[in-house]
């Protein structure tokens, strides 16, 4: 291909309401366009991408026993009644009716469509495993579309489901496709990492994401440093080791904070470490008031909550609601004498001489033990898990780093399929719900991650196997012809050679050429001048490199063949 026939609209400057750096050089590189918030248009060189990366998952879904389909992106809303979902979704889901008023919705995924198909089609063990994938538009009326691809309200996934007989097959196909992930993202040439996650709104029994490592990422992830352990903040386990020993403290006592609120507050205006402190927040599960203990030094994990009650919906007491229930508004809350469910973090049970809200507006109690001045309901694990810990695996110490979620792989058991009571017959004849699992990969997300994790200051750097073009050849002086001739002789051996290369063939400086190919980020940039030509010799550069190196003209297709391979 060359420039002057390819629609490439690069931009000097970032657009005003980009936020991330992905967001940016996607619109500068003239990949993506904004049609409206979180929707987008792909311009050439973005489709080529997202066509490499299609193309990679869709060799390694195949190779693992997949068969591709192509599933209606409008749903019918009886298929989700049927497995309690139309409500669940909420808000996100984009809904619409047809001219009879009949409801329906955009997929935002195909959980209910995929398990109807099958239970319409197979009815046989024999007919089982079955891998079953599709790669579509999937939409979600995100409440603040933003980061580009990152979050949009339309977005390109790829999703494959399994049904088996049973968890044993269940646990083979779960294995199949978490190869077939790590197979991907390789291939992809992303530094990646498989985290154990919460499976929240999908459900299921147990599942793990796969991160790509960016410092802009909008996940923590946290690994250990001496075993394979690694789960994102959501789902990482804490640890807790009680004391040998109870731990003699005087009796409780109250004591004046006139206008002392937050932790930091105590600890200045007391003299105590965060450590020694009872942090009590006022939680609403289904309709249900708790009293949720953390350190004073930790996060509470809302997540982790949730599960833990099995809750649909969870928030934050307002401060009316607080002082209704705890006789004091924030900041003066603890657990000693509350009437209402006290749930603590591990963590709780092993601190003495702690200090906490009284429950009354300007004081707090010192000297608090657990187990002696309140007991709670239960010990759960709550907190968020911070870089230091112990990991709950081995005895190393977990890192955190942070992540881009771009694929997602769940155990969903016989959660649909019991929901929406679809089944075979096994070899006794016997009816039985399917055991399934649930497999998603964001496409489009990938193509914003990889450049989150892959760039400088000059634009994209696009690994080979993604890449819109593998080479660029760009001569100093398109009108020269001896460069030009040059130029076309190399275009066409690296195409005969199949390689994908680009011509500039554009009348601009070099050096607006140099920064448009590397804002695009092609990987090998050959550059024609007529001092190099002299010499018989052309020049190379590497995009994720800094120097030039000059090769010989007769060896030159030779090694383009050699580093596109490379991939």
């Amino acid at each position: 291909m060359k420039t002057t026939q390819l629609l490439i609209p690069t931009l000097r400057e970032d657009p005003s309401d980009t936020e991330v750096i992905s967001h940016k050089l996607l619109m500068r590189a003239g990949m993506i366009r904004k049609i409206a918030g979180g929707v987008y248009t792909y311009l050439p060189l973005g489709f080529r991408v997202l066509k490499k990366i299609n193309q990679i998952v869709r060799e390694e879904m195949d190779k693992a026993g997949g068969q591709e389909v192509g599933l209606p992106i409008v749903q019918p809303r009886e298929l989700w009644d049927q497995s309690g979902r139309w409500q669940l979704y909420g808000d996100e889901m984009f809904r619409l009716k047809d001219r009879h008023q009949r409801d329906f919705c955009l997929g935002p995924t195909h959980e209910e469509v995929i398990t109807a198909l099958v239970d319409g089609e197979v009815h046989s063990y024999r007919d089982l495993p079955l891998l079953l994938y599709q790669i579509q538009d999937k939409f979600r009326d995100e409440i603040r579309p933003r980061f580009g691809l990152m979050r949009g309200r339309e977005f390109i996934m790829k999703d494959l489901y399994s049904f088996d007989v049973d968890e044993d097959g269940l646990e083979l196909s779960y294995r199949k496709m978490y190869f077939a992930y790590s197979a991907i993202f390789e291939r992809l040439g992303l530094d990646f990492r498989v985290v154990e996650a919460d499976s929240g709104a999908i459900g299921g029994s147990s599942s793990h994401e796969f991160m790509v490592l960016a410092g802009s990422g909008e996940s923590v992830v946290v690994y250990c440093d001496q075993c394979h352990y690694a789960a994102n903040v959501e789902k990482a386990e804490s640890t807790f080791e009680p004391a040998e020993h109870p731990v003699q403290c005087p009796a409780v006592e109250v004591v004046p904070t006139p206008g002392i609120k937050s932790v930091a507050d105590v600890v200045q205006f007391l003299g105590v470490d965060s450590t020694r402190i009872i942090k009590t927040l006022i939680y609403i599960v289904d309709e249900v008031p708790y009293a949720v203990l953390v350190r004073g030094d930790r996060e509470l994990n809302e997540v982790k909550l949730k599960n833990h009650l099995q809750g649909m919906e969870i928030f934050l007491a307002p401060e009316d609601m607080v002082k209704e229930l705890a006789g004091a508004a924030t900041g003066s809350v603890g657990p000693v004498g509350l009437k209402i469910k006290v749930l603590a973090d591990l963590e709780i049970q092993g601190m003495s001489d702690a200090v906490c809200g009284a429950n009354r507006e300007g004081c707090h109690l010192v000297h608090v033990l657990p187990g002696r001045d309140f007991v709670p309901s239960m010990y759960l694990d709550l907190r968020n898990v911070e870089a230091g810990d112990p990991c709950p695996h081995c005895q190393g110490e977990l890192r955190a780093t942070r992540g881009i979620e771009v694929g997602h792989i769940f155990k969903l058991g016989t959660k649909y399929s019991k929901a929406m009571d679809a089944w075979f017959l096994d070899e006794e004849g016997n009816k039985r719900h399917y055991v399934m699992g649930c497999y998603g990969i964001g496409i489009s997300r990938v193509m914003a991650a990889a450049i989150e994790q892959k760039h400088d200051e000059n634009g994209i750097i696009w690994p080979m196997s993604i890449a819109p073009f593998q080479v660029i050849i760009v001569p100093v002086n398109a009108r020269d012809e001896q460069q030009m001739n040059s130029a076309v002789d190399l275009y066409q051996k690296l195409q005969q050679a199949g390689v994908e290369v680009l011509l500039d063939d554009r009348e601009e400086r070099a050096g607006v050429k140099f920064k448009d190919a590397d804002l695009i980020g092609i990987p090998l940039r050959i550059t024609i001048g007529p001092k190099s030509l002299k010499q018989g010799k052309v020049e190379i550069k590497k995009r994720w490199e800094t120097e030039n190196e000059l090769v010989d003209q007769s060896s030159i297709v030779e090694m383009i063949c050699a580093l596109a391979a490379n991939k």
